[in-house]
This record gives C-alpha cells, sequence and structure tokens, in this order.
C-alpha cells in the first residue's frame, strides 16, 4: 500500500508478507519513507528490527528518546511501547522487518536476547539486512527468506544482545549438505522448507545452514538458483521462451529468472536463447 499526500510531502509505505519456507510462517517487510508522519505510542508481538536509510528519525523508547541516521540498525522488543517521527524537515526513510522471537533464539543460547542498546552501528550487518529486505520485498521467495533472515538474525543477536552463540559444528557436514542438495535439485519447483529438513536430520535450522554454507559455499537458495539457471540454459536450446522456462525450473516469473541468469552468466535469457538458436 503507498499513499502520497502531494508532490511536495513524501509519505510512503509498503508491506509486503514473506513466508519462511514452503508452508513456514509468515514475516512482515515494511519500506516506508516519511516526511512529517508521527506514529502514535504502539507495541509489536514480534522483534521490530529495521534499518535507518535516509534522513533521521526520533523513537521515543524505554523512556528516553533515540536517534537514528543513515545505515544505522533499530532493535525495539516485542511488547515495549515506542514512537516515531522526523528528526528534520527532511524526514525519515527506513526498512523493517518484524520477527518472532523464536527467530533469534535459533542459533544462541540464554534464552530470550536482550538488546541493552536499540540503536546498533554495524555497517556490515546494516548492509546485509537491507540488502536482504530489498530483495525479498521485491520476490518474497519462500527458500531465499529461510536461508536469509534466520542466518541475519542470528548474526544479530550474537553480535550485540545478551545472547551467547550455541556450538554450531555440524558432524557430517558434507553429507548432509549434499543430501539437501539432492532434495532441492528433485524438487526444484516447490523446494521443501529448510525446516523440514533440519527435522529429518535431527537438526536446527540453523545447525541445518551451517552445514550447507560450509560445505557448499553457499546459502540453500543461492544453491538452488544456480541450479535452477542450469535447467533454464537447456530448455532455452531447445526453444522455449524465458517465459516458459521461468516456470519450468521454479522461478517465480520471468523477472526473477532474467535476475538471476544475469548474476550467473551475466546476459539476459532472451540474448542467451538468440544467441544459441540456429540461424536461418
Amino acid at each position: 500500500m503507498t499513499a502520497t499526500v502531494n508532490a511536495t510531502v513524501r509519505e510512503e509505505a509498503r508491506w509486503t508478507r514473506a513466508t519462511l519456507g514452503r508452508d513456514g510462517r509468515p514475516l512482515d517487510l515494511l519500506t516506508a519513507r516519511f516526511d512529517r508522519h508521527r506514529y502514535a505510542p504502539h507495541a509489536h508481538e514480534e522483534f521490530t528490527i529495521g534499518v535507518c536509510v535516509g534522513g533521521s528519525e526520533i523513537i521515543d523508547y524505554r523512556g528516553g528518546r533515540i536517534h537514528t541516521g543513515p545505515g544505522s540498525i533499530v532493535v525495539l522488543a516485542p511488547g515495549e511501547m515506542h514512537t516515531g517521527g522526523p528528526a528534520a524537515s527532511d524526514g525519515y526513510a527506513y526498512r523493517a522487518l518484524y520477527a518472532e522471537p523464536s527467530l533469534l533464539t535459533e542459533g544462541t543460547l540464554g534464552g530470550l536476547p536482550h538488546f541493552r542498546d536499540p540503536v546498533l552501528d554495524d555497517p556490515e550487518l546494516a548492509a546485509a539486512l537491507r540488502a536482504a529486505h530489498t530483495e525479498l520485498s521485491r520476490c518474497p521467495d519462500p527458500l531465499e527468506a529461510e536461508s536469509r533472515l534466520p542466518w541475519l538474525l542470528t548474526a544479530l543477536a550474537c553480535r550485540h544482545s545478551t545472547a551467547r552463540p550455541a556450538c554450531d559444528t555440524v558432524p557430517g557436514a558434507a553429507h548432509i549438505a549434499h543430501a539437501v542438495r539432492d532434495r532441492l535439485a528433485d524438487e526444484l519447483q516447490a523446494p521443501p522448507s529448510l525446516a523440514s529438513l533440519a527435522t529429518d536430520f535431527g537438526l536446527s535450522r540453523y545447525q541445518l545452514l551451517r552445514a550447507f554454507r560450509t560445505a557448499m559455499g553457499i546459502p540453500p537458495y543461492a544453491w538452488l538458483a544456480q541450479h535452477r539457471v542450469h535447467r533454464a540454459r537447456g530448455l532455452l536450446e531447445s526453444g522455449l521462451r524465458p517465459a516458459e522456462v521461468a516456470t519450468l525450473v521454479g522461478f517465480a516469473d520471468q523477472a526473477h529468472l532474467t535476475r538471476w541468469f544475469r548474476r550467473v552468466l551475466g546476459v539476459t535469457p532472451a540474448a542467451y536463447r538468440a544467441s544459441v538458436s540456429p540461424s536461418p
């Protein structure tokens, strides 16, 4: 939903709902840009995790007032009242996600993490959260959401909260990763959730992610996307159109196929199809 007041005042908000794996729990993503909007005091049942991407916001929280700036991460705990509004005339812009508390405890010890400082300076993690938010808002692929968000939220908790990292050494990581890889390849149009695969191996989802990344060097969604591109090449060479191919290999649409095709091969599917088609 996007609302624009007039040509000079920008008041825009867009919600996207991602699903953490096939048939998994939903997670909401908010993309917002406000010049004047001020939130009334309110609270969320989830952790509110935001990255400021422009301007500056003032937030009343825990009896005090906090300020954000571009690149800062804000973490607001479940059930805690807060407000939000512009700190200056140029307004504020941010990306936020609303994570169930369990997502921050999968790879940690010590119970529910407590963030003593709600404003965090961590450029690397801020950039990773912003990138994941942007790409999942554009195309909320369930496997991608499940591969990226629990990993980043565990890193957030381990780096900046009272939580302690759990042991992430997984015996037989290569065997597990290869079995997961084979399942994803066999079910590329509707891949199983990582949570269900982890249960099959008696692991947590975070342990499964750690095992896969350790053995394969990339997260599961990235491996599957590259496998889909490989399959797409053969179908394009057979003469099928990109829109048809996208559906057959499990991409959400042609645009999703095109983004990954260019990442892997440097050209669009249409350009590749034209280059391998027999000359008339």
